[in-house]
């Protein structure tokens, strides 16, 4: 069996490290946006607010995430896993959820969009890269350093729906908070499971950004008749993936050792 050691990078892959990184981008992010004063639930007023409370937290959060994993040197191990898992059928469940996504984007009242709301939103298709490179990228590899591939699924997935709750200190209500905090730990498992099956992070980070562009897209104007089934294969596609995870945790090789000292 070939190890994946640390000694391949600039710095040896730490638990601490994948959690200090992490929170140190909700502290960016937050803090980005709690300076221009925009509360959480006025983003969709305009394509001003759009932007300059998430798009902009969004692009400085990208820029920090970027020269970080380069100083590391984690590129590869936070974009690649060494193998792809043995079972392939639970891509269904990302299958489901891009259904999802498809659907939306078809109850989206685009007449509502002006052309300032519509740049701002593709600015938000960002936090694929923000958020995946994050959790299932940075926090990943450094979890990986010490904790069985179970363990790694489980505190990705978990970390990655309490990120969330700064959105209760930014304006949006408690009950809306943690429902989203469930909801994305269900969304977090699905992007481990695409990660792990296509063997690259980029599919998570595409069906990410798209996502979070859909269901924001849809909220804005008035909903189309296929919003409802959008929700409904989204709880389908978390079940199924709840179920399906352990599939691509089993035989997993992913665990990065230390390197060798001389004379061992």
């Amino acid at each position: 069996m070939t190890l994946h050691t640390s000694g391949q990078y600039r710095v040896h892959p730490r638990v601490w490290i994948g959690l200090v990184i992490y929170l140190a981008y909700i502290a960016v992010v937050f803090g980005v946006q709690q300076a221009t004063g925009i509360p959480y639930t006025d983003l969709g007023d305009s394509g001003s607010n759009l932007f300059l409370g998430a798009g902009l937290s969004l692009i400085v959060g990208a820029v920090l995430l970027a020269i970080t994993t380069t100083l590391l040197g984690w590129w590869r191990p936070a974009l690649r896993d060494r193998h792809r898992a043995a079972h392939r059928w639970p891509i269904i469940a990302p299958v489901i959820m891009a259904v999802a996504l498809v659907a939306n984007l078809a109850s989206t009242d685009w007449g509502s969009y002006d052309a300032a709301f519509f740049a701002a939103s593709v600015v938000l298709l960002l936090v694929g890269f923000t958020e995946e490179l994050t959790t299932r990228g940075l926090l990943l590899v450094g979890l990986r350093s010490r904790l069985s591939e179970a363990w790694v699924w489980f505190l990705t997935s978990a970390l990655f729906g309490l990120m969330h709750l700064v959105n209760a200190f930014s304006g949006q209500d408690s009950v809306s908070t943690l429902r989203q905090v469930v909801f994305a730990f269900g969304a977090g498992t699905i992007f481990y499971i695409l990660r792990r099956v296509t063997g690259s992070l980029l599919s998570a980070m595409v069906l990410h950004g798209l996502w979070d562009f859909s269901t924001f897209g849809v909220g804005h104007g008035t909903p189309g008749p296929l919003a409802a089934l959008s929700g409904v294969l989204e709880v389908a596609a978390i079940v199924i993936a709840l179920v399906a995870v352990a599939f691509v945790i089993r035989g997993a090789d992913e665990r990065i050792l230390r390197a060798p000292t001389l004379g061992t």
